[in-house]
């Protein structure tokens, strides 16, 4: 009987991936037994983001890093820093930026539903671009400069959201953005693995990146990295900390916040709502050298023993054809739906997440009948409940 049971909430099999929705990546035994303990001790938040810094730089090779509460929690703190600095007066009035730099400039076909974190912070997102090529009316996308052309003295920063087919560039917009002297702020929050691109971004120009640490690293799900340049991400903490207390009291940890560039204390920040514990930093730290420790391959065949046993376990299904697939970040397993079949994609999808057990798949292409399973969240006895079920559906 687990944790679950007893508070009245169901397991399921996860399917579909780390997406929060489905509550992200399965902790290590390490990752939780360091959060166990972490909640045992107090310490100083801010001197506990200040070894954290020191961790996330090594690691991606920025200048400065703190644990965020998520990845969409490092786009407002980013945004924030790029329009506040290190200006507490500016701090303090967030969301309001009137007369302050309220700009923040995205290509078209970049827009998400994560833009709600960037103007969380007070700014208007001014697009770029027509995505012809997304929309099937030609090949082109925006072009760097357009971006050059939308820079105004109101402009706060650039946004990118990475991606394989995300154009331009981003060593394309990163020039423009150091050119004009304009904060990038990259959005990589599903960009691992591979492990080099937790340096990629930084390597590239980029001021500050945002990852997700619940997915791909196997953190805690509440958690995520903000890194980037050392004043940036010193106002990004400045505006998440607890800042109740007296000037002549604080004495934060030079290496993160040098006081003495200060005119003021802040007071509490626009991302104040987007506190991180010390057992989530603690977590997402171990997770973080244990995502650096395992080499992309090791990662690979572990995903992909996984995606075979699946597809050893689900056998030949009626009306269904299936394949492994070995291509992009990791290895997954597909069942494509024949003509002949009595169900549809979608009804499959749910049939599948109303069973017992319930099991969340990837529906992104149920309408073509086409079915996702990803390995990334899988316990060992899944692929065997996932292929019996598969069976009695459509087997």
């Amino acid at each position: 009987m687990s944790i679950y049971d007893s508070l009245g909430a169901r397991t399921i099999i996860n399917a579909k991936g780390t997406s929060t929705r489905v509550s992200g990546a399965l902790l290590a035994p390490e990752v939780t037994a360091a959060m166990q303990q972490a909640g045992e001790y107090c310490v100083d938040m801010a001197e506990l983001q200040a070894a954290a810094s020191k961790i996330i730089a090594q690691a991606t090779g920025a200048e400065a890093g703190i644990v965020t509460s998520g990845a969409a929690a490092g786009l407002l703190l980013g945004t924030a820093a790029c329009v506040a600095g290190l200006d507490p007066v500016k701090m303090a009035r967030l969301p309001d930026t009137s007369g302050l730099k309220n700009e923040v400039i995205m290509v078209r076909s970049q827009r998400n539903q994560y833009d709600h974190a960037i103007r969380a912070a007070g700014v208007h997102i001014v697009e770029v671009g027509l995505p012809d090529r997304v929309a099937g009316a030609g090949v082109r996308d925006a072009e760097p400069w357009e971006i050059a052309a939308a820079i105004t003295e109101r402009t706060a920063a650039i946004v990118y959201v990475a991606h394989s087919r995300s154009r331009p560039t981003i060593e394309e917009v990163a020039r423009v953005a150091n050119a004009k002297h304009i904060p990038l702020l990259v959005d990589a929050a599903a960009q691992l693995p591979p492990a080099a691109n937790l340096r990629r971004f930084i390597a590239a120009g980029a001021d500050l990146v945002a990852f997700s640490g619940g997915k791909a690293i196997g953190g805690p799900q509440g958690s995520g990295i903000l890194c980037g340049g050392r004043d940036l991400i010193m106002s990004a903490v400045l505006q998440q900390l607890d800042m109740d207390i007296d000037w002549e009291q604080w004495s934060p940890p030079a290496s993160l916040i040098d006081k003495s560039r200060l005119p003021g204390l802040p007071p509490h920040g626009i991302g104040r709502q987007c506190k991180v514990g010390k057992e989530t930093i603690v977590g997402l730290l171990v997770a973080l050298r244990r995502f650096l420790a395992e080499d992309d391959q090791s990662r690979h065949d572990r995903m992909l023993s996984l995606v075979k046993h699946l597809d050893s376990a689900t056998g030949s299904l009626r009306n269904a054809r299936t394949e492994v697939r070995t291509g992009g970040g990791s290895p997954s397993f597909i069942v494509t739906l024949e003509r002949g079949s009595k169900m549809t994609g979608m009804e499959v999808c749910i049939a599948l997440q109303n069973g017992t057990p319930s099991i969340h798949v990837d529906p992104s292409q149920a309408a073509s009948g086409i079915i996702g399973f990803s390995p990334a969240s899988l316990r060992p006895e899944d692929p065997a409940a996932i292929g019996r079920r598969l069976r009695e559906l459509i087997g």
